[in-house]
């Protein structure tokens, strides 16, 4: 499956970026990249595109349903990932855009767990499962509401939480397109020839000859007076 290509590219691009905001520390690789502090924020482009440093304890854009739910929301993340592996292999022989939606569906998925299951680990803060996720594109779109809460900037999010949008987007764009696909297959089976196992048996039965119930089914060979009962 190629596609995979897509989801390990998505995966390394977004832990690279994270990194690169959060900072990391490797001593025996004599790594130590400070990165930014949390709360930090610079423009680039004026008002409208900002890179804000901030960690989203729970789910994708910055929606937070309660730390009760932290460790339902990593072991949830899990499941839809091992999900979404499965089914791309299920979907390997469909159309290109399906594989592709659900390869970026599953980068960005795996992209924010990594997070989720070991941050809180690797940076000292939280055990297994209850890491935060690391958030920085800020724009500045319109005002709106979301969720019950209301805001003057799009919510803060990252690469994953943008892969994932982006192949939601795909699945809903050639949703027409998957589906005639798929008719068309059905099509080419049909005119192929190929037939269900029912139809197969009807088609043995000749067409001109009426049975009554009850009556045994006759081989007649050459001569129209013989024949074998069955």
């Amino acid at each position: 499956m190629k596609v995979l290509y897509v989801t390990l590219f998505i995966i390394l691009l977004d832990q690279f970026s994270k990194f690169f905001i959060r900072g990391i520390e490797i001593p025996f690789l004599n790594i130590n990249f400070e990165g930014m502090y949390l709360g930090e924020s610079f423009n680039v482009i004026g008002e409208f595109f900002k890179i804000t440093f901030i960690e989203n304890p729970g789910m994708a854009f910055g929606f937070d349903p309660g730390s009760d739910y932290k460790l339902l929301i990593s072991l949830f993340s899990l499941a839809a990932s091992i999900g979404l592996f499965f089914y791309l292999f299920i979907v390997r022989k469909k159309t290109l855009s399906l594989r592709i939606a659900i390869a970026l569906i599953l980068g960005g998925a795996i992209g924010n767990l990594v997070d989720r299951m070991f941050y809180g680990v690797i940076f000292d803060y939280a055990p297994l499962f209850y890491g935060k996720v690391v958030d920085f594109f800020d724009f500045d779109f319109f005002n709106f509401s979301l969720l019950g809460r209301s805001y003057d900037r799009w919510p803060i999010f990252n690469i994953a939480d943008a892969s994932v949008t982006v192949g939601v987007l795909i699945l809903i764009l050639f949703y027409k397109k998957h589906n005639s696909a798929e008719e068309k297959v059905a099509e080419v089976k049909l005119s192929s020839g190929e037939t269900s196992p029912i139809e197969n048996r009807a088609s043995v039965i000749p067409q001109d000859e009426e049975y009554e119930p009850g009556q045994k089914n006759v081989i007649n060979n050459d001569n129209p007076d013989k024949g074998k009962e069955i």
